[in-house]
């Protein structure tokens, strides 16, 4: 879910755009901004709400995005190193976890004869704030090295850098063993350790001599914070989130995709300035570093097997925002536009998030979200069912804003709703359960009859009707969310709105070539008009999408099509160091070929973290029922990426490990006492 519009209508910034109510159309822009920088190359490190951005080399020259950020506000934009009046020779750049990263580069003194460096530099920067420089002498004799840090800011917002109006940088004062900044609004203040032996505020200099022996190593430590006195770094949130594994026996990237995906969802957690004790995730670094209704909720769902502590949180935060009253908007969760691609309007992430609100409530509960905790989110569920009844116009379907099209996605979405809802409402002695399910039932009528349109190659279910009924007839990766259908209780699964044999056809042209580009799903099918493999609706992989056609086509019985979409995902997570940024470009798989990173993507992105989680866990098919404590288990028959084992899962609240053999078979090797086990 890249964009909440499309990059070339919004500069981009920490702070959401305006909502869209539904029934009033979005004012169109005034004029066009500069177009988003690219950040592809750039390694990313997040422990929200900080976030550091660096080039591969290591060096912060000022230009572009580098620098390091605290809540949306760039402290630190220049931090340039010479050693002996060298600019060390950059050897490697890497990132060293989701908070972290590596700079390696060497310096050639001429204290020796012959070409080889004789000083190495490693650099360690992470997103609190703290650098860590250390120099090694491999000289034959005692060097005495100058080193000279230029450090400067321009305490500028995420927002204003993005679109390239920053500004100058704010003159430094010399400020305990240190330089500080500040302006009317902001300041910002880097300390070293140890001191340096002369600052230079008019030029932003910091100066030591550094004794070296042959072998020796010393290091200066750099702190930059908002206060005058730095803060010790910051701890990553980790309550929400289970301290889980997965462990391959046939394919160890299936650790190292989970790890980095907990790593990745735990560096983007914020607490709700509202109430701390609610965590949620930001959406995606470097654009959206706060909540994304839809995104965010969508992560919390992909991650529930690690608890549901991170859901509740999501839930309540967004049940702050929900709008209250008795107009049309009421019980609706506020969110941004979305681009949709050439042929639809943008979409409305509120509706999205609105109608996800009762489902993962629903699911929270199967994995043991506590009564108390459900009892008190359920007005807000049943305030979201309220508003979905609403919005159901004449023809049956739920449309957009400003009467849009009606989405495939959305039926699918609001299908959903209705019959997780009528089970949380019948689980708690609410009235109106056995309305929703019928109205569900008609739903899956309706829409067999208007979405699907008949094709030479068998049929195919349309992108959206518009309003005066016609198809929007195009093969995208949205068609997915058809065969998401939610847990219900018993371990069993909600029907889907396409009956078995349109399944079937689905299935067939999601695992196509036009559609699996080899490396995951396409968000628009290779042989439409307009397709673009960087089109972030129009061709592009998006990691969230994929992981939702994968644990649909397995939960459905299509194991051959949901295999080569996860071992397309799986290969694409190895090419970018198992962080998956959320989309990315993916011409068709050739030998030798690799997916192309989208160089506006957010990485680390919630969804696409989450992603990874989902994908794994759901080889398992754990099916959990906690209030009426049992859970079971549905592998995946033909075991795709071999032998697997989860461990450290969260079902009714307590720790939760299951292992899959080569042939496909579940043992559950660890549970609270209190479940009974079943398949």
């Amino acid at each position: 879910m890249a964009h909440p519009v499309p990059p070339a209508r919004r500069p981009p910034s920490s702070v959401p755009p305006p909502a869209v109510p539904p029934g009033r159309a979005p004012r169109a822009p005034a004029r066009r901004p500069a177009e988003l920088p690219p950040v592809h190359a750039a390694l990313i490190c997040v422990a929200a709400p900080c976030l550091a951005i660096s080039p591969e080399h290591g060096q912060l020259t000022g230009r572009g995005l580098d620098g390091i950020y605290r809540a949306g506000r760039r402290l630190l934009s220049r931090c340039l190193l010479r050693v002996a009046g060298r600019d060390p020779v950059s050897v490697q750049g890497r990132s060293l976890g989701a908070d972290r990263a590596g700079f390696t580069a060497t310096v050639r003194t001429g204290a020796d004869p012959g070409p080889d460096p004789d000083i190495s530099v490693d650099r360690v920067r992470h997103a609190d704030g703290t650098e860590r420089i250390t120099l090694r002498s491999f000289a034959a004799r005692p060097l005495r090295l100058p080193v000279e840090i230029s450090l400067g800011t321009d305490l500028a917002e995420l927002g204003a850098v993005a679109a390239g109006r920053a500004g100058p940088d704010v003159p430094a004062g010399v400020h305990a063993g240190g330089l500080r900044w500040s302006t009317a609004d902001a300041q910002a203040v880097t300390t070293a350790e140890p001191p340096p032996d002369d600052a230079l505020a008019s030029m932003g200099l910091l100066r030591w001599e550094l004794d070296l022996a042959p072998g020796e190593a010393r290091t200066i430590e750099l702190r930059t914070s908002q206060d005058r006195v730095p803060r010790p770094p910051v701890a990553q949130l980790a309550g929400p989130l289970a301290e889980a594994r997965a462990e391959g026996d046939d394919d160890p990237r299936i650790e190292r995709l989970f790890r980095s995906s907990v790593d990745d969802l735990r560096a983007l957690l914020l607490r709700d300035p509202a109430e701390p004790a609610d965590a949620f995730v930001a959406a995606g670094v470097p654009w959206r570093c706060g909540l994304a209704p839809a995104e965010s909720l969508w992560a919390a769902r992909m991650a529930l097997p690690l608890g549901p502590g991170l859901a509740a949180g999501t839930l309540r935060a967004l049940a702050r925002t929900q709008v209250e009253g008795r107009g049309p908007d009421a019980g609706w969760i506020p969110g941004p536009l979305r681009a949709a691609g050439h042929r639809l309007p943008p979409g409305c992430t509120g509706t999205e998030a609105t109608l996800a609100f009762p489902a993962v409530l629903a699911e929270a509960r199967r994995w043991g979200l506590p009564d108390p905790e459900i009892a008190a989110l359920l007005p807000a569920a049943e305030r979201c069912l309220a508003w979905l009844r609403s919005a159901v116009g004449d023809d049956g379907f739920v449309a957009d804003p400003a009467a849009g099209p009606s989405r495939c996605e959305t039926q699918a979405h609001a299908h959903r709703a209705a019959l997780l809802g009528a089970e949380l409402l019948e689980a708690h002695g609410r009235s109106g359960a056995e309305e929703w399910r019928e109205w569900a039932a008609a739903l899956r009528e309706r829409f067999r009859e208007a979405f699907w349109t008949e094709t030479p190659a068998g049929g195919a279910p349309a992108a959206a009707l518009r309003p005066d009924g016609r198809p929007v007839a195009h093969l995208g990766g949205a068609a997915a969310h058809l065969l998401d259908t939610g847990l219900l209780g018993g371990g069993r699964l909600a029907p889907g709105l396409l009956d078995r044999v349109r399944t079937e056809q689905l299935a067939r042209l999601l695992g196509a070539p036009a559609m699996d580009s080899g490396w995951g799903l396409r968000s628009l099918g290779a042989k439409e008009p307009g397709h673009n493999p960087f089109g972030h609706r129009s061709g592009a992989v998006r990691a969230h999408e994929t992981a939702v056609a994968v644990t649909g086509l397995a939960a459905a019985g299509f194991d051959k099509e949901a295999t080569g979409l996860l071992r397309g995902l799986l290969d694409a997570a190895e090419c970018f160091g198992f962080r998956l940024p959320e989309m990315y470009a993916a011409p068709q798989r050739t030998a030798g070929s690799a997916p192309l990173p989208h160089p506006a993507a957010c990485r680390p992105a919630a969804v696409a973290a989450a992603a990874g989680i989902h994908v794994l866990t759901a080889l398992a098919g754990i099916r959990p029922d906690a209030p009426a404590g049992a859970v079971a288990l549905d592998p995946v028959s033909s075991a795709p990426l071999g032998a697997l084992r989860l461990s450290g899962l969260r079902v009714a609240g307590e720790p939760f490990a299951v292992r899959i053999s080569r042939l496909g078979l579940g043992m559950v090797e660890e549970a609270a006492d209190a479940l009974q086990l079943g398949v």
